[in-house]
This record gives C-alpha cells, structure tokens and sequence, in this order.
C-alpha cells in the first residue's frame, strides 16, 4: 500500500502525536516505503533539533522534547520491525 500524502507531512503528523507507528500498520507498507517514511522522520528530527527555543520557555522545550521523543520512538519502532521480517533498510 502506497503512502498516501506527502511522506514529511506523515513524519510531522508522528512528531505531533496524531500518528503512531505499530507492526500491524507497517504490513501495509513496502520495502521502499519503509525507508522513505525513515529518511523523512530522519528530515523532521534534523528540523526539530535545528529549532532555538529560549531556556527560560519551559512549556516550549517539553513540547520540542516530546516531539524528540515520539519521533525516536516511532524509528525504534520501525526499526525493530524491520530487523523481524528482516527487510534491509
């Protein structure tokens, strides 16, 4: 199953937390579109670490971190399922 819509607005709809990834989801999925949704949570991460959010924002910086966080989960993830099938990425 084809990847409907833009790939980075998948990676960004995971880092706001509309959207997780599980092993039933990822079925769906093909090979190619596997390591495009990777390389495009790799492109969302980059740009969420590239932001400068002051220190003495506390609400932004727990947002930015939990952006972090989903988007690493959401690789592990992935990356586990990956090494399952055992699909070369």
């Amino acid at each position: 199953m084809p990847i409907a819509g833009s790939p980075k607005k998948l990676a960004q709809d995971v880092a706001d937390g509309y959207l997780s990834f599980s092993p039933p989801m990822l079925r769906n999925y093909t090979p190619a579109d596997i390591k495009l949704v990777l390389a495009n949570l790799a492109l969302v991460t980059r740009e969420l670490r590239q932001e400068q959010i002051p220190l003495d924002d506390i609400m932004a910086v727990k947002m930015r971190n939990m952006k972090l966080s989903r988007m690493h989960q959401a690789e592990v993830v992935i990356r586990a399922y990956c090494q399952k099938k055992r699909i070369p990425i």
